[in-house]
């Protein structure tokens, strides 16, 4: 490009050049008369006469001299159209008013190549895949790949050099590597920030080797960068010109290592359609704390007001490119953020009220929205991600699912509460002093045990003494003695009162008695060398003074925590009588039965020894199970046993066989069959010998077990074999919904199918009751589950009549009897006598009344719930959990985090995705234990 524009005469002296071929020869001067590359002024000059060509090129090509403004980058042109008819004439215009200023277009290439058509094939280019980097040929970068054929994005894998062991340079110089500049992997590219925050934060050298931890981290996260090439995301957006209604929304979230913030663009087309796509992405890490220059780190609250602030200079940016006016909606999780926003930046302190100002202003035409943080996609953004994950987060890619819903369905925002944690708002006001306590001293939380706080206090008191006394003789030198231990536990039980007990002390230092109100009035205190001890009643008890008058501590003070999770865990984690027993020998803390109970309840290893599963309320009843439907149409089936067959060969072996229990969800109606094994094979055969009898089901509900998963399989491919056959031979007209939905619950969750559960449970009682352990032949074991089967298909539902002397019950076998299986329906005959009913329609009657009965009587007796009568609150994502194992000690459960929650209709939330060191695992709430850790215990908080 810079070759074809030549410069003026008067300035071409200025490129001059000297230049011989040989070294004999004498030196020649050359002057270039066109633009020359690696010169400053090149860039400029070249933009500049595309952009004088386009001004005067307007009137004649005003399609190419609008595109040739605003949609060229140096000499390569990007831009799009709505209609072929509108792309070749742009096409036309642009070759031709680039031809007339010297320029000729080359490596034409389009997703429709009916645009090309008139353009000669020198001018084309043969690519399939065009790399949209132009800096990537000299360096390999991740770079972004456009499939021109299929309309969409790729990336591609940097290939790194083998360079061992890693340093920081080399970290820097691969996280260099990585071109993502729409911030489409955003959430792969914060990883490498992250990590190299780290580095920064661990002070490592430049050419120093990483540790072993740091080393494969990042040789990791190289292999984990092949699942890219993969990853394809769509080119179009979906707006376009003809577009209904096109919408901004724009998304933020913080996490304590980082911030980001992406923007959707919806679009409603004309026949109604709505297409979400994610535009553009952004991230930043967290700042660090920095104490040379009292910089502290940056709190939740405001990290999540700075990706705010990150969304706003993103969506400015946007605004000025696509320069069409269109609604904007921003959504943050952060109430707190959204309170900063509803109200005048005046209001707050200087770093809330600057980044408010600019807010306000940048997005002054938009709303600022609230939404729930399962439903942010910008949390994947803050927290990082993998790349075979990312590929699979259809939110981060279209948004949440309910942007492309009607704007009914939409999170309603409620007002502001400003009633949790006020202290987090940073509003400004007015200091005030209290004389009732003070804060503790910076020295209670330098150590996290008690036995480090005296040692470190003593070591101190050790200085100060040495620094005073008069010759080196006398200075204390060793390891501290007990008498310079029991006086920094006196210094420090001195200090802790003085910051929890001012006044009390003030009162007892002037022989006075300590107010009514405070909370030492029961304990009869006294003041022994200005420690406060406590009085009590036992001045005569033969044991020593310190029992008799413990120092007294308040509940509430960082050194009483101390104190009691020393002696919990010095008495290996002893109980709560023990632990108040042995802490009130030398302390005596306030309310400290409750500071016992919660050390006992937050301690890791006590919770460890004997777990507690989560739970909540229990779930409404399905619809399967409360709607009226043909006996066996919704069946629940489970596998029980084993048991042995005994085969009449003399000497036989005992061969083991399962028991296959099929159960009616709307009637609890049983049909049992006799499984050879478990295997996929036997339990179809089973499957097919029951459905021969009782009719093809509509839906089977069952345990996810290796054997239903692969008959679920194989009975999908049954029904497509049958479909194949419907639209290959007409005679067959069976409906769509002949074929069979296979549901099944999360693994090892029964309560989940308690229905069936409650089944095996009773025929397993009947059964070994009966026949015990003693094998059976095929024939008797056949005949006696049968025999269970009827006897299992007697139980009483209800009472059939309110008469006291019928002594009927409404059974199963009721409706078992009362309806083949190509049943039709029946009129209403509810209102008709008796009398004038002939003898079918009786027998009908009979049904209806046994249905009617079903309906009125025994769904009410499912109303109550038996357990789990407690509402919860709902486990979040990225909490601390343990994983139950019912054949492992609780020792050895697995720990993980909570990766993803499903929500049922009541929005309680009772499956969770648990991510171990083993892998991912679906589990009921009822197989995790959440662990009493601060993260958790904080979080639980936070949503409150």
């Amino acid at each position: 490009m810079y070759r074809m524009i030549k410069v003026q005469p008067s300035d071409q002296h200025f490129q001059r050049i000297l230049w011989r071929n040989f070294a004999d020869e004498p030196i020649r001067t050359y002057e270039l008369t066109t633009v020359t590359y690696g010169t400053a002024s090149a860039p400029y000059l070249a933009t500049k006469c595309l952009q004088t060509l386009a001004i005067e090129g307007a009137a004649s090509y005003p399609n190419a001299a609008k595109s040739l403004k605003e949609n060229f980058y140096v000499d390569d042109m990007l831009t799009g159209v709505d209609t072929i008819e509108d792309g070749k004439l742009l096409v036309q215009e642009m070759v031709e008013l680039t031809e007339s200023g010297g320029f000729t277009l080359r490596k034409w290439v389009s997703n429709e190549p009916q645009l090309l058509e008139d353009l000669p094939e020198n001018l084309l280019d043969d690519r399939t895949t065009l790399e949209l980097d132009s800096s990537s040929s000299p360096v390999k970068t991740l770079g972004l790949l456009w499939e021109h054929r299929s309309d969409r994005f790729m990336f591609r894998s940097p290939a790194w050099n083998d360079h061992f062991p890693i340093t920081k340079r080399i970290v820097l110089a691969d996280a260099a590597r990585l071109f993502d500049p729409l911030g489409l992997i955003g959430p792969v590219i914060v990883q490498a920030k992250i990590f190299l925050q780290q580095l920064w934060k661990q002070k490592c050298d430049w050419d120093e080797p990483l540790a072993t931890e740091s080393q494969n981290f990042w040789l990791e996260y190289r292999r984990n960068l092949l699942a890219l090439e993969s990853l394809h995301v769509p080119r179009w957006t979906g707006f376009s010109t003809t577009s209904v209604s096109t919408e901004i929304h724009g998304f933020c979230d913080a996490s304590e290592v980082a911030y980001g913030a992406c923007l959707y663009l919806r679009s409603t087309s004309a026949d109604g359609s709505v297409t979400v796509r994610l535009i553009t992405a952004k991230s930043r890490v967290a700042p660090l704390e920095d104490p040379d220059r009292k910089k502290k780190r940056q709190s939740i609250p405001r990290l999540e007001l700075s990706s705010a602030l990150l969304l706003s200079h993103l969506y400015e940016k946007l605004v000025c490119s696509i320069q069409t006016p269109m609604p904007a909606y921003f959504w943050t999780d952060s109430m707190i953020v959204k309170c900063w926003l509803s109200s005048l930046p005046s209001r707050w302190q200087s770093f809330v009220a600057n980044r408010v100002s600019e807010i306000q202003h940048i997005t002054r035409s938009g709303v600022w929205n609230h939404v729930a943080g399962v439903e942010n996609p910008a949390d994947i953004i803050s927290r990082g991600m993998a790349p075979a994950q990312l590929q699979y987060q259809k939110r981060w890619f279209e948004g949440p699912q309910w942007v492309s819903h009607d704007r009914s369905t939409w999170p309603i925002t409620t007002e502001v509460l400003l009633e949790p944690d006020q202290s987090l708002l940073e509003e400004k006001s007015s200091v005030t002093l209290s004389t009732r306590a003070k804060p503790p001293n910076e020295l209670f939380s330098l150590c996290s045990s008690f036995p480090d706080l005296v040692h470190m206090t003593g070591w101190i008191r050790r200085f100060v003494y040495n620094t005073k006394a008069g010759s080196v003789s006398h200075r204390r030198r060793g390891q501290l003695s007990f008498v310079e231990y029991e006086e920094a536990v006196t210094t420090l039980v001195r200090l802790a009162q003085q910051e929890s007990f001012p006044e009390e002390i003030g009162h007892l230092a002037k022989g006075r008695q300590v107010q009514s109100s405070s909370i030492l009035i029961r304990y009869d205190p006294q003041l022994v060398d200005g420690i406060i001890r406590l009085g009590g009643r036992l001045a005569h008890a033969p044991i020593s003074e310190i029992r008799k008058h413990p120092m007294i501590l308040h509940h509430q003070h960082p050194l009483t925590k101390l104190i009691i999770s020393h002696y919990h865990r010095k008495l290996f984690h002893a109980g709560q009588q023990l632990l108040i027993a042995s802490v009130r020998e030398k302390f005596w803390p306030t309310r400290i039965r409750d500071l016992a109970r919660r050390t006992i309840h937050q301690c890791v290893q006590c919770f460890r020894s004997k777990p507690k599963v989560h739970e909540q309320i229990m779930a409404d009843l399905p619809s399967v199970r409360v709607n009226p439907a043909a006996v066996f149409q919704k069946v629940g089936v489970d596998l029980c046993g084993p048991f042995y067959i005994r085969y009449p060969v003399r000497r036989s072996v005992p061969v083991k066989c399962f028991v296959g229990i099929f159960i009616c969800l709307t009637t609890k109606a049983v049909h049992i069959e006799i499984v050879a094994d478990l295997s996929t094979q036997a339990f179809l055969a089973a499957f097919r010998r029951f459905v021969a009898i009782r009719g093809r089901p509509r839906l089977v509900m069952c345990d996810n077990a290796t054997n239903f998963v692969g008959a679920n399989r194989e009975l999908k491919e049954l029904r497509q074999q049958l479909n194949d056959q419907q639209f290959k031979y007409s005679m067959i007209r069976a409906a769509e919904d002949d074929g069979i939905e296979f549901k099944f619950i999360p693994a090892r969750s029964p309560n989940f199918g308690g229905l069936w559960e409650a089944a095996v449970k009773s025929f397993k009682g009947h059964f070994r009751r009966t026949i015990g352990n003693n094998p059976l032949s095929y024939d008797e074991l056949h005949t006696i589950v049968q025999q269970v089967a009827s006897v299992l298909n007697s139980r009483p539902l209800t009472p059939l009549s309110n008469d006291p002397h019928d002594y009927t019950a409404l059974t199963p076998g009721h409706f078992l009897t009362g309806r083949p299986l190509t049943a039709v329906p029946e009129p209403d005959l509810q209102d008709i006598p008796e009398n004038r009913l002939a003898l079918w329609q009786r027998s009908q009657a009979f049904v209806q009344r046994i249905w009617r009965k079903w309906k009125t009587e025994y769904l009410s007796s499912l109303q109550a719930r038996t357990k789990w009568t407690k509402k919860r609150d709902n486990i979040k994502i990225g909490t601390m959990v343990l994983v139950k194992e019912e054949n492992l000690p609780p020792q050895k459960w697995r720990l993980g985090r909570v990766a993803e929650v499903f929500f049922s209709t009541d929005g309680n939330i009772r499956v969770v995705t648990v991510r171990t060191k083993d892998g991912t695992f679906r589990r009921g709430i009822a197989k995790i234990c959440v662990l009493p850790i601060r993260d958790n215990i904080e979080s639980q908080h936070e949503e409150n």
